[in-house]
């Protein structure tokens, strides 16, 4: 399932285009421009099942890096300090990745 069956195409466009820049990510302000936010229990598992690379139930680390090519394939890479950023905002249980109940969690904000 691509991202573009959850989410309107430009919505995600608009989204990559206001974090091009390197250092600027924001994830509260990406998931509700993005359309994510307004989406419902059932879209967001969906989308997290997208960003989930190795299907193993989380967004590890090194996946959360790569978030936004799950967006779209010409999405930029985090930085380092970005996704250690975001994956301190979501992981609740501080066992390093992000579970789907977090995930659900994050997108609320």
């Amino acid at each position: 399932m691509a991202m573009n069956s959850i989410l309107n195409p430009d919505d995600i466009q608009k989204a990559l285009d206001t974090f091009k820049a390197v250092g600027s990510f924001d994830h509260k302000r990406f998931f509700e421009i993005v359309g994510l936010k307004a989406k419902s229990a059932d879209e967001v598992k969906k989308a997290f099942h997208v960003l989930d690379a190795d299907n193993s139930g989380f967004i590890e680390e090194e996946e959360l890096k790569f978030v936004l090519k799950g967006f779209a394939t010409d999405g930029r890479d985090l930085t380092d300090k970005e996704t250690k950023a975001f994956l301190q905002a979501a992981d609740k249980d501080g066992d390093g990745k992000i579970g789907a109940e977090e995930f659900a969690a994050l997108v609320r904000e």
